[in-house]
């Protein structure tokens, strides 16, 4: 059976939440902490029964205070609060956002105990918000590599919110399902995990 996180990565476009904006309507303003703020509160209150957002990347780095702003909010909804795509399509427009549908797992395997990780927010309705497992997002964004994304690990590392061992561990427990994802160079990836650990140490 085919590995379902290219799937769920075309899905999220094709629906047009994770669409960059200037196809169709100009690029948004981004989003500072007082309007992400703003967008779960509101999110939670339209939704029509219980959920979960798990905010990522950007989101979770404005909410902890190491980048000022965020061009979008990534979010994972798991489970689906009902509602929530119609009321995200609205409030894109409404708060001038742009919204994502991307998590962790939908570039590299699922990391065990991820649930269990991830940090509590805020209630708002009957919608949970949390921010999704800080290790997860940390392999992620090594596995990505930009300048950005390592230098956000590294903020991860300094305010104590993941460690180098538990990066580390989660590769190992990833490690072997690399395979199912074909874009990802096991070698490389665990050479880029080890430099990277060592040289926060």
């Amino acid at each position: 059976m085919c590995d379902e996180a290219p799937r769920k990565w075309f899905a999220a476009r094709i629906i047009g939440l994770g669409a960059p904006t200037r196809y169709a309507s100009g690029m948004r303003a981004p989003v500072d902490a007082e309007k992400l703020q703003r967008f779960m509160e509101a999110l939670g209150k339209r939704c029509r029964g219980p959920g979960r957002v798990y905010l990522v990347g950007g989101a979770t780095a404005l909410l902890h205070g190491w980048r000022p702003m965020t061009a979008d909010v990534d979010l994972e909804l798991d489970p689906e609060p009902d509602g929530a795509f119609e009321a995200i399509a609205k409030l894109k427009n409404e708060l001038d956002i742009n919204v994502e549908l991307a998590a962790p797992s939908h570039f590299i395997p699922e990391v065990p105990g991820w649930q269990e990780r991830s940090v509590f927010i805020d209630l708002y309705g009957e919608v949970g918000f949390l921010h999704y497992d800080l290790v997860s997002q940390a392999l992620a964004k090594l596995e990505r590599g930009s300048d950005r994304d390592l230098a956000d690990v590294r903020a991860m590392i300094a305010a104590g919110l993941v460690t180098p061992e538990s990066v580390r561990d989660g590769f190992a427990a990833i490690e072997s399902r690399l395979v199912r994802f074909p874009r990802i160079d096991p070698e490389s990836y665990g050479e880029d995990v080890r430099r990277f650990l060592e040289s926060v140490q």
